[in-house]
């Protein structure tokens, strides 16, 4: 049983290789939840085997073109060295610390992936401009997390660590045409609809709009 005195706080990190698995894990969760009605589980379960797997994991850790990032509950006694433990651990990161958690989830509450290279693809490429740019790829967090604050945290984090993988760059993702929560979420960190893509999901295509952030 936790003690009484023991809060906890979420604190943002720069992921390892030894986290693979766990994330693995998280994104088996959150991938289809963000799909849009109608894509099939054959599908779904396609693109998590081939593109989410632990070996995927490992190489964007390891990766100096990319920036994986998780977002995780650490436990405080009350205001001892244990709050002060966490909060190293955000700012060695170069991240943040953020709300208070009353999750039940175990492991990371979520995870965001950058990554830095020239779009491939021409109605990206046309949307944020010529040359390198950083892609926000990946921002989830598991269910149990949603409406507490710590997407937010992970986000605010994120559009910080994209500053130092690629300063200067713009930074855009691409999100589905029918998500509108996840438009205005994005809209609320200061992304706005500059195009649109076209994304296969285990052989499925969908329409995707790109988002990004204003040239600083």
């Amino acid at each position: 049983m936790p003690d009484d005195t023991t809060s906890a706080t979420t604190a943002v990190r720069r992921a390892t290789t030894a986290d693979a698995v766990a994330l693995a894990d998280l994104a088996a969760i959150t991938f289809p939840l963000a799909c849009p009605p109608g894509t099939s589980p054959d599908a779904i379960a396609e693109h998590v085997a081939t593109q989410l797997s632990p070996d995927r994991f490992r190489a964007w850790a390891a990766s100096a073109a990319h920036a994986l990032l998780l977002v995780e509950t650490v436990a405080s006694p009350g205001d001892s060295a244990g709050t002060s433990a966490g909060a190293s651990a955000g700012a060695s990161a170069g991240t943040a610390t953020g709300v208070g958690s009353s999750v039940a989830a175990t492991g990371p509450l979520g995870y965001a992936l950058l990554a830095r290279g020239v779009p491939d693809d021409p109605d990206v490429a046309a949307a944020v401009g010529p040359g390198e740019a950083v892609e926000l790829s990946k921002i989830y967090v598991h269910p149990a997390a949603q409406g507490t604050g710590v997407a937010s945290v992970l986000m605010t984090a994120t559009t910080g660590a994209a500053a130092l993988l690629g300063p200067g760059l713009p930074l855009w993702l691409g999100t589905n045409g029918h998500n509108a929560r996840a438009q205005a979420f994005y809209r609320k960190h200061g992304f706005a609809v500059v195009g649109g893509r076209t994304y296969v999901v285990g052989g499925e295509t969908h329409a995707d709009v790109v988002m990004a952030l204003p040239r600083r």
